[in-house]
């Protein structure tokens, strides 16, 4: 369900780079051409045009781009030129490294361990140590406090079973499980932790909905009856992103737009990195949570060529 669309007759590589390197010549940069050439093509096929220009021209894509643009067209437009597991290892090592290192900093690390494929988790993490001569687990045990690192270690460092199985005997005895450690408020207990960094997404999924059969209310309930903590909050985000990721972005983008200014990093981050996942689904689940339309709200609330980037990933 994405929402990037691809032109029927794809140009070479060479042909995107010229058109790209026109673009930087002259006077001004010619936005537009930018926005055309790589607000349409997927993933392997920017790498590949990554890869040319350097070998046509002896200088980096990503470097022309950040000394041709500038603002929040530059953020985004870089942000989606990067291979997605570098995209990903850069956003995690900006949330790390943040000053602040609240919620909503850490969350990227959730999306990447809860709303990605196992596969991918791992290529970030490969990403990560090439780029910054680190692991993503030394990072965050460095920069993340306890009892948030605990549970970030453990789902930065598992690998998830991506196959459909599901076990209900399995899934009633953990939700039990859960909600004794949610009465006795004890949520970074080992099992907790354990549960929702190692099973597949799909027993996970069966385990929360066995939860509210037995105990009548949703596990994210159970665990805001605990408190309004930072642990209680990250548990939430990982429920939302495991249960269902469309509605985790939906509300990324809303909390991004609505209020006082905009956060455009967030509402970057998630367009540019749900374009080529599901942001149709976003676009979908945004309308049933806040009965408006996302492609409105976006437009509403951002301008130029950066609006005209993000206007383009939606489908638009």
């Amino acid at each position: 369900m994405a929402s990037l669309k691809l032109p029927e007759v794809v140009p070479s590589p060479t042909q995107d780079s010229e058109r790209l390197r026109k673009a930087f010549q002259g006077f001004g940069t010619d936005e537009r051409a930018l926005i055309l050439v790589l607000g349409h093509r997927n993933a392997q096929q920017r790498k590949e045009i990554a890869e040319t220009y350097k070998q046509l021209y002896d200088e980096s894509l990503i470097d022309r781009l950040h000394s041709e643009l500038s603002g929040d067209f530059r953020n985004a437009i870089i942000l989606w030129t990067y291979d997605p597991p570098e995209r990903h290892a850069r956003l995690a090592n900006s949330a790390l490294k943040a000053k602040k290192k609240g919620i909503k900093q850490l969350q990227v690390l959730v999306e990447i361990t809860c709303a990605s494929t196992p596969n991918h988790l791992v290529a970030v993490r490969q990403a990560y140590c090439s780029l910054f001569d680190s692991s993503l687990e030394e990072d965050i045990i460095a920069n993340v406090a306890a009892p948030l690192r605990k549970l970030l270690v453990s789902l930065v460092s598992s690998y998830r079973y991506d196959k459909v199985a599901v076990n209900l005997e399995v899934a009633k005895s953990e939700a039990s499980q859960l909600h004794e450690a949610i009465n006795n408020k004890k949520l970074d207990d080992d099992h907790v932790v354990w549960t929702l960094s190692t099973r597949n997404l799909f027993q996970l999924r069966e385990t929360f909905a066995c939860y509210n059969n037995l105990y009548g209310n949703t596990l994210e309930q159970g665990i805001k009856s605990c408190g309004n903590g930072d642990l209680e909050a990250l548990l939430q985000l990982v429920i939302l992103c495991i249960d269902s990721p469309e509605k985790h972005f939906a509300k990324v983008i809303r909390d991004s737009i609505v209020g006082l200014g905009t956060d455009e990093d967030s509402l970057s981050r998630a367009i540019v990195t749900r374009a080529e996942v599901d942001l149709l689904k976003v676009r979908f689940e945004y309308y049933n949570m806040f009965k408006t339309n996302l492609d409105d709200d976006v437009t509403g609330d951002t301008s130029g060529d950066y609006k005209d980037f993000l206007m383009t990933l939606l489908g638009r």
